[in-house]
């Protein structure tokens, strides 16, 4: 186990680098003068989110996941719709879904005291991600820092961009490489699935329409999502891994190949297509999944981000300054 570790780290600290050297402006130790613990002050805030809901740690990786699939990880997300723009927050990949934003509002009047206007809502976004991952059991990683904050959002570009849970397999590698992520990225970020819960509305079309999924698993989820038709029974919530929602392991890629895959999307990632093996290899090897993970969210961190003179460091995540 130990040695097993060892190897994780080692590739981790390669990948990041890797990132560093793509982008010189970024760094694990942006912050290091300015607010040396900032690391502490956003762990022990999302250890104490996650104590108070075990599903938050899912919420605030899927916020930082969306964020950063919109326009880069610029902090959009968490803005507010002001006279001048539609924020994303009511985009349809986000309507009554994204949430964490009064975590994220905790966490950063934790940081202002600490660190007056020094950190950005996205940098805290990307850390907090992080931190969700690693207390719930995942791998950890150096984040890259020094984003800027957005001063605008684009519902319209959330609404496009973001993948459906009904995407089959070509979109979703196309929305993918649409950002520079390759398909094995799309696929071990979409591991992130093995920890929370999806809305009934969310999976119903899977559980009732599709013909790759497993029958017993079928019937389960319909006691808990009545349909076909949409109404009552939509914010039912159904876990994402059946067997361990609340910890980050590779549970999502074996429910997979039992065809036990709440989303459409999901199941496609393993439906007698390209990621197959991908898959069957991620479910049972957590290192090779680690890894890649890791790598995966470095390179998503790097999504188009603010720096520089670019963007501000906003006051309060959810307006500009």
């Amino acid at each position: 186990m130990a040695s097993t570790s060892r190897i994780i780290l080692v590739l981790i600290f390669i990948s990041i680098n890797i990132a560093c050297i793509a982008n010189a402006q970024m760094s694990p130790f942006f912050y290091a003068r300015t607010c040396p613990n900032l690391q502490l002050i956003v762990r022990n805030s999302m250890r104490q989110a996650i104590i108070n809901e075990p599903r938050m740690g899912a919420s605030i990786l899927r916020l930082f996941f969306h964020d950063c699939f919109v326009n880069g990880c610029d902090g959009s997300i968490m803005l507010d719709d002001t006279s001048t723009f539609i924020g994303e927050k009511n985009a349809l990949p986000n309507r009554n879904s994204a949430r964490g934003f009064e975590v994220i509002d905790t966490i950063k009047s934790n940081v202002e005291a600490a660190c007056p206007a020094t950190v950005s809502c996205a940098d805290i976004l990307a850390q907090a991600a992080r931190e969700a991952v690693f207390l719930l059991g995942g791998p950890a990683w150096p984040v890259q820092l020094g984003r800027r904050d957005a001063r605008t959002a684009s519902q319209s570009a959330a609404n496009t961009d973001l993948p459906s849970p009904n995407a089959d397999l070509t979109t979703l590698i196309s929305k993918f490489a649409a950002k520079n992520l390759t398909p094995r990225d799309m696929t071990a970020l979409s591991g992130a699935h093995t920890i929370g819960q999806a809305r009934c509305t969310t999976f119903r079309p899977h559980i009732y329409n599709d013909t790759n999924i497993n029958p017993n698993f079928a019937a389960a989820q319909k006691a808990t999502c009545p349909g076909p038709a949409s109404g009552p029974g939509d914010s039912n919530l159904a876990p994402m891994d059946i067997l361990s929602p609340n910890r980050f392991d590779n549970g999502y890629f074996q429910d997979l190949v039992a065809q036990r895959g709440l989303f459409h999307s999901d199941q496609e990632l393993f439906n007698g297509g390209s990621q197959d093996g991908l898959v069957r290899l991620y479910s049972f090897n957590m290192v090779a999944f680690a890894n890649d993970f890791v790598n995966a969210m470095v390179k998503m961190g790097n999504i188009s981000p603010l720096t520089g003179p670019n963007g501000e460091i906003r006051n309060n995540c959810r307006v500009v300054n």
